[in-house]
């Protein structure tokens, strides 16, 4: 069940109730005059790319021009046409 609380005490408490959220992985409803205002939760978001991660990820997206000073497009262009 998640823990409510209300601002002021989440003010008074802020490091001890991220540290419990941190632990516990449950979500935090901050409330202001009884209604919920915000969510605090824990991040879930993707672990770090290492450096052979981030190498896989960019094979085959390398492009080569074998004449990297003539233009490239001109097809593209009709006023050149």
């Amino acid at each position: 069940m998640q823990q409510m609380v209300s601002k002021a005490h989440f003010k008074a408490h802020i490091l001890e109730l991220l540290r419990e959220v941190e632990k516990t992985k449950q979500p935090l409803v901050v409330t202001h005059d009884g209604k919920p205002v915000i969510e605090v939760s824990s991040y879930k978001g993707k672990e770090p790319l290492n450096d052979e991660a981030i190498l896989k990820s960019l094979r085959g997206t390398l492009v080569y021009y074998e004449d990297p000073n003539e233009p490239v497009g001109l097809e593209d262009w009709e006023a050149l046409k």
